[in-house]
C-alpha cells in the first residue's frame, strides 16, 4: 500500500496576543515641594510589604528654564525636600530652556539619556520632568527610550500641560520639519498638577492653555463649553478657583478618552482629540514656533468651526458662540501664515500641507474631527479645500476689522 506524500505548507503563522494594563494617577495639589507636603515622596515611595526594608528612590529632575527664572528658589526647595524625605537625588536638577523650539534640538534628548546612564538609573528609578508641555514631551521621550523605559513623573507647570498634554500617554520631539515626528506611546508613572506653578505664568501662557479645554468641550461636553462661556471674564481676570475647575474637568475628559475610547496608542486612523490640530501643527512650524501651541489650536478651532458652518454642518448660532468665546479669551483667530499660499495648496509653505502630514501621521487614511454642534464631534474623511480657503479669507477679514 502506497503511503500518501504530505507536502508541508510553504507558509505558516504563529499568532500571539499580549495584553498590558497601565495604571497611573493624576494628583492635584498645592505647594508640591513644601516640606509639610508629603505627596511627592508618597508618589515615589509606594507602600512596601512590611518584610521589605525601605530603599531610597533614585531620581533625577529636569526643570524648565523659564520656570526656573521665575522661581529661582525651586532647585534649593527640591534638594531640601529630597533630603527631608530621604529621596536619592542623583544629581543637581538639570535646567533646560523650555518652549517648543527645544523639541527641535536632538542633542537635548542625548543629554538627558547621558545623565540617566552616568548616574546609574535603572528601570525602577525616576525621571521627574517639571515644566511646560514641550519639556514634558522631550524628557518623556528620553526617559521612554533609556533602558526601554525609566519611570517618568510629570509635573506640568502650564495650563496647557495640566489640562491636556501632561496627562496623556504621548512623548515626542520634532524632526525633519514635522511636529512630533519622533516619539513613543508610554504612559507616565504619575502626574502631579500643582496649581501654585500657574501663578508664575504670564497672561499669554495663562490663556493659551485654555484652547485645549475649549477643544475637548466642543467635541464632548456642551455643558463644559457653556460653563467656560459664562466664565470668560473670570478666566481672563486670573481667577485661580475657576481655572482649577476648568483644568480638572478638561483633564477628566482627556483621561476618560484615553482609557475608554479603545485606541489609546492610536493604532487606527482616528485622532478625535486633535480637533483643530491639523492646521495648528502646521502653523506652529510656519511661524517658527512664534505661536504657542494653544494659540495655534485656537486658530485651528476657529478655522474648522468656520469650515463647518460654511459647509452646512455647524449651525450659525453655535459657530458665532465659538468664535466669541475664543475672541473673548483673547485669542487671535488669524495670523498671516494662515493665508500665505492658502490659494496655492501644493506650495511647500501652504497651511494645507498640514492635511497631508495628518494623513501620513495616521497611516494613510485621512480623518479629521469636525462639529455638528457644540459638544457633538463627527469624523470626516474628505474635505473641500475651496471651502477651507473661503474660511481662511473670512477669518482674515474679521481680524482686519477688529484691528481697526
Amino acid at each position: 500500500m502506497n503511503m500518501p506524500i504530505v507536502i508541508p505548507s510553504r507558509s505558516t503563522v504563529i499568532r500571539q496576543s499580549v495584553r498590558v494594563q497601565f495604571d497611573y494617577a493624576v494628583h492635584f495639589t498645592e505647594g508640591l515641594f513644601d516640606l509639610s507636603n508629603p505627596l511627592f515622596a508618597e508618589v515615589l515611595t509606594p507602600d512596601r510589604p512590611s518584610h521589605q526594608p525601605a530603599k531610597p528612590s533614585d531620581l533625577i529632575v529636569v526643570i524648565d528654564g523659564g520656570l526656573n527664572q521665575h522661581q529661582p528658589q525651586l532647585v534649593n526647595q527640591i534638594v531640601a525636600y529630597c533630603d527631608r524625605y530621604q529621596l536619592c537625588l542623583k544629581s543637581e536638577p538639570l535646567i533646560l530652556s523650555g518652549g517648543e523650539a527645544m523639541k527641535n534640538d536632538a542633542t537635548l534628548v542625548t543629554e538627558i539619556q547621558q545623565l540617566i546612564s552616568d548616574r546609574g538609573l535603572c528601570r525602577h528609578s525616576y525621571v521627574v520632568a517639571i515644566g511646560g508641555g514641550a519639556l514634558l514631551d522631550l524628557v518623556g521621550y528620553a526617559a521612554a527610550t533609556a533602558h526601554r523605559g525609566v519611570r517618568l513623573v510629570r509635573v506640568p507647570t502650564t495650563v496647557l500641560a495640566q489640562d491636556d498634554s501632561g496627562v496623556g500617554v504621548k512623548n515626542s520631539v520634532n524632526a525633519f520639519g514635522k511636529k512630533n515626528f519622533l516619539g513613543t506611546f508610554t504612559p507616565p508613572y504619575a502626574v502631579i498638577n500643582d496649581s501654585d506653578f500657574l501663578r508664575a505664568l504670564g497672561d499669554r501662557d495663562w490663556i493659551a492653555g485654555l484652547a485645549e479645554a475649549v477643544k475637548v468641550a466642543l467635541i464632548k461636553d456642551a455643558t463644559l463649553f457653556e460653563w467656560i462661556e459664562s466664565s470668560v471674564k473670570a478666566l481672563v481676570d486670573r481667577d485661580m478657583g475657576v481655572m482649577r475647575s476648568v483644568i480638572e474637568q478638561s483633564c477628566r475628559h482627556h483621561l476618560n478618552h484615553i482609557g475608554t475610547y479603545g485606541d489609546p496608542f492610536e493604532m487606527g486612523s482616528s485622532r478625535p482629540l486633535d480637533f483643530g490640530h491639523w492646521s495648528a501643527h502646521r502653523l506652529e512650524y510656519l511661524t517658527d514656533y512664534r505661536l504657542r501651541h494653544g494659540e495655534a489650536v485656537a486658530i485651528g478651532i476657529a478655522l474648522d468651526s468656520t469650515y463647518g458652518y460654511f459647509s452646512g454642518m455647524l449651525p450659525q448660532a453655535d459657530w458665532v458662540r465659538i468664535l466669541n468665546v475664543l475672541a473673548g479669551l483673547g485669542f487671535a483667530l488669524w495670523v498671516p501664515e494662515l493665508s500665505d499660499y492658502a490659494h496655492q495648496p501644493e506650495h511647500s509653505r501652504s497651511v494645507f500641507q498640514g492635511l497631508n502630514e495628518f494623513r501620513e501621521h495616521l497611516g494613510g487614511e485621512f480623518t479629521i474631527m469636525l462639529l455638528e454642534g457644540i459638544g457633538v464631534g463627527v469624523e470626516v474623511h474628505q474635505v473641500k479645500v475651496q471651502t477651507y480657503q473661503r474660511a481662511i479669507d473670512y477669518l482674515k477679514a474679521i481680524s482686519a476689522l477688529e484691528g481697526l
